[in-house]
Order: C-alpha cells, then sequence, then structure tokens
C-alpha cells in the first residue's frame, strides 16, 4: 500500500542493465503459445470435463503456463546451440506464459464452463417443482439457444454434431458482453499500473517466480534459478510429498502426509466445538509463494483466522450458538468493498491526474511511458463500462441493478488484483465468491428486485450469476502481472496488451468448441462428475436458480446477521487501515483480513508456519539469508505444480486413480 498504511516489502527486482530497445513478439513464441495452448485444450477436455480428475485450469498461475515455462527454461540453452531461429530469449518464454495464462482460464471452471450452464439450466431442468418458467418467460431469446438445442447439450446428439446455427447469436452476445468486462478491468488495471508498480513498488510475488523460472543468466534474487541447487532441494521435497500421496492413493498401506492435518477434530467438547474446520492445508505452493509476501500480512492472515475461530468458541460459551456465525463470507464481502475505496483513495492524486490528463491534456501529467495514453484508458473504461451496462439493460436489468451489479464485480476485480500483487494469493478463488451477487438479497432484500407481475430482472440477474461466481474478474490480476512482467523483462507495454486481448479472444474460441463438441458429444448432464442430471458446474447454476425460484414463492427482507456482519467487515477494514496510518509499526495489514476472510482454509496455515519460518530467518540471518533461501521456496512450488499438476494430471487422463488424490489448485 502506500506511505498511508505502511506497507514492508522487500524488493525482489533485477539488477539494472543497459538501456536496450524492448522486445516484441516473435513468430517462433506465437506459434509456440498456439501450440501450447492446443494441448492444454486437449488435456482440459480429457482431465477436467470428461473423467474430472484434474482442473489444470484452476491454479495460480495455471498449469500450463508454469510447465511451458519450466520446459523452455531447461531447454533453452540447448536451444542456444543450434541455429539463431532456434533461439528462445527471456522476453519470448515470458510472452508465451502471458498468453497461456489468460487462454487457458477461458475454458477452465469459471469462465465458458461456468456461462454454457448458466443460460441454459433454467430451460432444460423448468418443471412444476420450481419457478424457472416464471423467471425465464420475459427473457430475451438471444440470451440462449432454442430449447431443442439446449436438449440435445445436456442428453447429447445422436451424431454428436454442433447445432452451429442455434448457438450463434447467444454466443456472439455473451462474447461482446465478456470483452466489454475484460477491457473495462484492463483499463482499470492501466489506471492502477503507475501508482502500484512505480510509486509503490509492490513486490508481485508470483511476478517474481515467473520471471526467475525463465532467468538463466543469474541477474535476479534467485540467479538462474533452474541451474540453483537450493531450488532443487525444495522441488524435491515437493516432489517426495506428492509421490506418497500418490503411492498412498494406489496402496493405502504407504504413509502420506495427505492433504490437511485436522485441528478442529482436536476439539471435541462444547464450547471448543467452535474450533470446527479449522485445519493446516499442506499446499506447497501457498508455502513457497508465501515467503515472498511482508511479513504483516502473513501475520495478519493467520491472526484473523484464528480471531475468528474464537470468536465462534466465545459465542458458543455465551450460550448464544449463531448459525452461520462468524460469517466469514459476509465479513469478506464487506471488507472487499471498504478496501477497494481504499485503494482508490490512496491513488486518488494519481487518479486526478490520469483523468486531469484525459479530459485536460493538462501537459503537467507525463503519460508518455504507459502503454496507452491517459486518454486511451479513460475512454475505453468508460466504453466498457457502457457496454456492459447496455448489455444488462437489454438483457432484462434495472439500470440501478445494473449498476450496482456491475460495479461491485469490477471492484472486487480491482481488490483481488491487490491481493496478488502485494499478497502473494496463489488461489483463484480469493474473493466472495458469488457475494456480489448473493449479498444483495440479504442486505437490500428480494422484494425490491421485482415489481408488479414481471420477473425480467430477477431472470436476468439469473443469467449474469456467473460473473460473480466464475473467476472472470480475476482476470485483472493476470493483466496487473503481464504489466509487471514487461517492465522487468524489457517487454513493449502495447505489445503485451495486444497479446493478452489476443490471448482472450482464442481462448474464447477455444473454449466454445471445446465445451460444445464434449457437450453434444456426451451430454452435459454426465460431464465433470455428473451421472444424470449434470455436474459440477450444472449444480452450481442450479443453486442460484433455485435462490431466484425461492423469491417468486416468498419474498426475503433484510437479514440484518448478515448485513451486520458485512458491515462489521466494512469497518474492521478501515479501523485497520487508520491504524496503520497512526501507528507506523502497527502490525496487522487490512489486505490479510480480507484475504483470509474469503478464503481462510488453504491459506492460514502455509503463511503461519512461513510467517514463523521468515520471522527467525531475518532476525537471525537478516537479508542476506532471506535472499538466499527464496530458491528452495521458489523449488516448493515448482515441484509441487509439476509433480501434482503436469505429472498426476497427466496420469489423471487415462487412470481414475487421480480421484483418490485429488489436487484441486483453486
Amino acid at each position: 500500500m502506500a506511505k498511508d498504511v505502511h506497507v514492508e516489502t522487500h524488493s525482489l527486482s533485477q539488477e539494472p542493465r543497459p538501456a536496450e530497445e524492448a522486445h516484441g513478439l516473435s513468430l517462433r513464441a506465437a506459434v509456440l503459445s498456439l501450440g501450447f495452448f492446443i494441448i492444454s485444450l486437449i488435456w482440459m477436455r480429457q482431465a477436467g470435463l470428461i473423467t474430472l480428475s484434474a482442473q489444470i485450469g484452476e491454479s495460480v498461475p495455471v498449469i500450463p503456463a508454469i510447465a511451458a515455462v519450466l520446459i523452455l527454461a531447461v531447454l533453452s540453452p540447448l536451444l542456444r546451440k543450434l541455429p539463431r531461429l532456434f533461439h528462445l530469449p527471456e522476453s519470448q518464454i515470458l510472452l508465451i506464459y502471458s498468453f497461456l495464462v489468460i487462454a487457458v482460464s477461458m475454458p477452465s471452471v469459471g469462465v465458458v464452463r461456468q456461462i454454457l450452464p448458466q443460460i441454459t439450466v433454467p430451460y432444460y431442468f423448468q418443471g412444476v417443482e420450481n419457478n424457472y418458467d416464471v423467471l425465464i418467460r420475459e427473457l430475451p431469446d438471444w440470451l440462449s439457444p432454442d430449447q431443442d438445442v439446449i436438449m440435445t447439450m445436456y442428453e447429447g446428439s445422436d451424431a454428436g454434431l454442433i447445432p452451429w446455427s442455434g448457438w450463434i447469436t447467444p454466443l456472439a452476445a455473451w462474447t461482446f458482453f465478456l470483452l466489454a468486462t475484460y477491457i473495462t478491468i484492463y483499463a482499470l488495471m492501466l489506471l492502477f499500473r503507475r501508482q502500484w508498480i512505480e510509486k509503490e513498488h509492490l513486490t508481485f510475488p508470483i511476478v517474481q517466480l515467473v520471471l526467475d523460472v525463465a532467468d538463466d543468466s543469474g541477474r535476479r534474487v534467485a540467479g538462474g534459478l533452474i541451474r540453483n541447487p537450493v531450488m532443487w532441494t525444495g522441488f524435491g521435497l515437493a516432489a517426495i510429498y506428492n509421490l506418497m500421496n500418490m503411492a498412498n492413493a494406489w496402496n493405502p498401506g504407504v504413509p502420506a502426509l495427505g492433504k490437511a492435518f485436522n485441528l478442529g477434530a482436536l476439539f471435541t467438547e462444547r464450547p471448543w466445538s467452535g474450533m470446527g474446520g479449522l485445519q493446516i492445508a499442506w499446499r506447497p505452493e501457498n508455502f513457497g509463494i508465501g515467503y515472498l509476501v511482508p511479513t504483516d500480512i502473513l501475520l495478519s492472515v493467520w491472526l484473523f483466522a484464528l480471531l475468528m475461530r474464537f470468536a465462534n468458541v466465545a459465542q458458543i460459551a455465551m450460550g448464544f450458538d449463531i448459525a452461520g456465525f462468524p460469517f466469514e463470507r459476509q465479513h469478506a464481502w464487506g471488507g472487499y468493498i471498504a478496501f477497494g475505496l481504499v485503494l482508490f483513495w490512496i491513488g486518488r492524486h494519481h487518479v486526478a491526474d490520469v483523468f486531469r490528463k484525459a479530459f485536460t491534456g493538462a501537459p503537467d501529467v507525463d503519460d508518455s511511458g504507459e502503454p496507452f495514453g491517459y486518454r486511451t484508458t479513460v475512454i475505453a473504461m468508460i466504453l466498457g463500462f457502457v457496454g456492459m451496462v447496455v448489455f444488462g439493460v437489454m438483457s432484462g436489468l434495472w439500470l440501478w441493478v445494473a449498476l450496482l451489479y456491475f460495479g461491485l464485480c469490477l471492484l472486487f476485480a480491482v481488490v483481488y488484483a491487490r491481493a496478488r500483487a502485494e499478497g502473494g494469493a496463489a488461489l483463484v478463488w480469493l474473493f466472495p465468491i458469488s457475494q456480489g451477487w448473493e449479498m444483495l438479497f440479504p442486505v437490500l432484500g428480494s422484494q425490491i428486485f421485482q415489481r408488479g407481475e414481471s420477473w425480467r430482472n430477477m431472470g436476468a440477474l439469473g443469467m449474469h450469476y456467473w460473473l460473480a461466481r466464475g473467476y472472470f474478474p480475476s482476470m485483472g490480476a493476470y493483466q496487473m502481472e503481464g504489466f509487471r512482467i514487461a517492465q522487468d523483462a524489457n517487454i513493449r507495454q502495447r505489445t503485451m496488451v495486444y497479446w493478452m486481448v489476443a490471448a482472450l479472444i482464442l481462448g474464447l474460441v477455444g473454449a466454445y468448441i471445446l465445451h460444445l463438441e464434449v457437450y453434444y458429444g456426451f451430454g452435459a448432464n454426465i460431464l465433470e462428475g455428473g451421472t444424470t442430471s449434470g455436474g459440477s458446474r450444472v449444480i452450481s447454476a442450479q443453486r442460484a436458480w433455485d435462490t431466484l425460484s425461492g423469491f417468486v414463492s416468498a419474498h426475503h427482507v433484510t437479514d440484518w446477521k448478515q448485513t451486520g456482519a458485512g458491515i462489521s467487515g466494512f469497518a474492521i477494514t478501515i479501523l485497520l487501515v487508520v491504524l496503520r496510518s497512526l501507528f507506523l509499526r502497527f502490525p496487522l495489514h487490512p489486505l490479510g483480513f480480507v484475504m483470509v476472510m474469503s478464503y481462510a482454509g488453504p491459506i492460514w496455515g502455509p503463511f503461519f508456519i512461513v510467517w514463523v519460518l521468515k520471522s527467525l530467518i531475518l532476525r537471525v540471518g537478516g537479508m542476506g539469508s532471506y535472499r538466499r533461501a527464496i530458491p528452495f521456496f521458489l523449488g516448493l512450488v515448482l515441484g509441487h505444480f509439476f509433480t501434482a499438476g503436469v505429472v498426476w494430471g497427466s496420469i489423471s487422463m487415462i487412470n481414475d486413480m487421480y480421484r483418490r488424490y485429488g489436487v484441486w489448485f483453486g
């Protein structure tokens, strides 16, 4: 954060180097990007949809992207012995990575695989037991294909042919909305690029991992990571952990750590049973990336996780035993809203300069170092958001609902990007999942979203549920990381922007073809773990429509417990910001609070252990020892992604043993 909140940072940027012309995209890098993407599509088709044995696009970074960087970095010394045509410099490896993180995300579990069920479930599953027909009867036809096209999607077509004529209109419409959303988020990231990268000097832990893997010159902190024996020690430790778990999946007699240690199971008597659910997740990627995270964020994450559990124990001891307490998810959306507003407040001078330059051409504001001029950025942001709102209104949303809902989703995207840039959040679901959509009803009640006999607005909300449930908003984090990669690797910023937009478009095309081919070949009812009524994403869509369907029978009033928890999360975040402004060494960070409220399970345990280790290393050995240990922790990440993601994920394509040791990276 800016000086207002005194964030600790450990700069890991590379050593200065002589000025040279910025790099563009080479043809061989473009070809390799497409080749890796096609391989990823085949991989996801089998492992993610048909067998439901691995979700390689759910990790951060996505498994195919980190695998590509690792493979190319290992092969790079060999390629340099060949003619220059085959050389692949660091900048080109990083452009391949930046393409894959976006392109592979489109066919993964949080974008197209979330959208297609969301827009078809109410038509296929409508019946006397629900009120889906009431919700969809006023929706425009272009949002979804017709009934016959939807039926064969879920049940499979005899010939396995895709009825493209029935899908052209809805896919074109939703692609427009996706592009508008992506451009708006991109413009928001451009708005904060200089503030976060050049003024606040955020550490970008995930970027440091990728840069060090791609580097073989020894210029960076980890220095020739692939050749570093300390890195291979960490790599081997993570590999052994996974290999033991894999062997245990084949033979339960083989000892293994498993995926977590359940601390909550130690507390069985009331009121200590309120500690239930507390576990330490053995996630090597969070141990490794966590080492690069500032210690105040590490401390805040594990401390607030424990405080919430102790609060639950206290309320049981006092005889309340409130269902849902301590309402972490509600604290999360309150904290996310507060922290998002704080980010705009901290960057208010820079944001004001951007808008002055855009509208008045202020000569005192220099935007020559930006990928695009500030006027272009602001125009793109306005037009993108207007496009989102116009689409929403045309689909049936009321104007104020579209502005509120889309605004919340974009604000959450900014905060999530900050969590990645500063907090090293190697979790794609580390934001209030669904809360931009679900929080509307407990706070405002449901009656306000329906007027008279019309349910058009409510039905349109159902169509847009995926925006808060899927991880499309988190694409902003990859965009901001792309800016940092371009700066550190001397890649033209505009090249990075264009290449990542191309990744989105090609990723969507690949995702549409992949999913429709499998849906019509097998039937969506039996894919992704389904039997006769759909798998994971279909069930998720049904739950959203069931929520709306319940309002048709009886409207809900404001839930003051959930609303109060949201207000509490907002207030705690603001209080932490104020305390960090008043006291220079105040140890708790508001970002740690909003992170752990969003998704405590996978991160609090690793961050606690890493906090202890990092604090000891810094106290005993100083910054020199801290830096020398970095390759070991990066090796943990690489070893886990390679063994659990690449190796075990590949085995899962031909054998369902993966389900006995399911590695879910999200």
